[in-house]
């Protein structure tokens, strides 16, 4: 993917513009982060929101359900074309607000999965089994369907299939005990270079021995 900079020079400089994905297991908020990302850098920016499992259904990217889990089963290679067509569309369109930083936040626990060279950061959203648990009990979720989402949280599955695919762009974050005006600001620092959060210093094994 080719993402063209804006060339006024003097107001922006070049790959000052930014992609960020914004992954974690379900339930960890990712959607209440996104949302409030939008409204605070809307007024200031030129901003976009993409949330990956929307774009999947409107696309008719979905092959089918698994029965057995519940989940729909996303084409992932198309779901990867798609999005940077629409990363491409964003960032060359030229506009009045062309003078403006332009900022594309992509929201779901599919994002880690896409290819992007242009990508920034991906910021993983962690959140203690325990907590969670009772998140994923509200949505009326499966037994089965909360169980493997509570392991894959203990394990970090988001975490390391990012850092596989991205390495030392991700960073993740342990929102257990925090507000989400904590998170945003966390969020904030990370996607304007102040302040890292490394994979690897987030460890929720505990709840896999029974500790929590």
């Amino acid at each position: 993917m080719k993402i063209m900079k804006s060339s006024n020079k003097e107001k922006i400089k070049e790959n000052d513009n930014k992609i960020i994905f914004i992954t974690g297991t379900p339930g960890t908020g990712k959607t209440t982060l996104a949302n409030l990302l939008e409204s605070k850098f809307s007024k200031n920016y030129n901003f976009q929101i993409v949330k990956i499992n929307d774009l999947a259904i409107e696309n008719n990217l979905i092959d089918g359900v698994d029965s057995d889990k519940g989940y729909n089963i996303v084409n992932v290679q198309k779901l990867d074309k798609k999005l940077n067509e629409v990363l491409d569309s964003f960032f060359n369109e030229k506009d009045l607000n062309d003078s403006k930083l332009k900022i594309s936040i992509v929201e779901g626990h599919l994002s880690h999965l896409c290819n992007c060279e242009n990508v920034d950061k991906i910021i993983v959203l962690r959140l203690n089994p325990k907590i969670l648990e009772s998140r994923l009990k509200s949505r009326n979720y499966s037994e089965y369907k909360i169980h493997e989402n509570l392991e894959a949280e203990a394990l970090g599955v988001c975490s390391v299939e990012a850092y596989q695919k991205y390495g030392t762009k991700v960073n993740e974050i342990d929102t257990s005990d925090l507000s989400i005006k904590e998170v945003f600001k966390f969020v904030e620092d990370i996607i304007f270079n102040k302040k890292d959060f490394p994979v690897g210093n987030i460890d929720f094994m505990k709840w896999i021995l029974g500790g929590y």
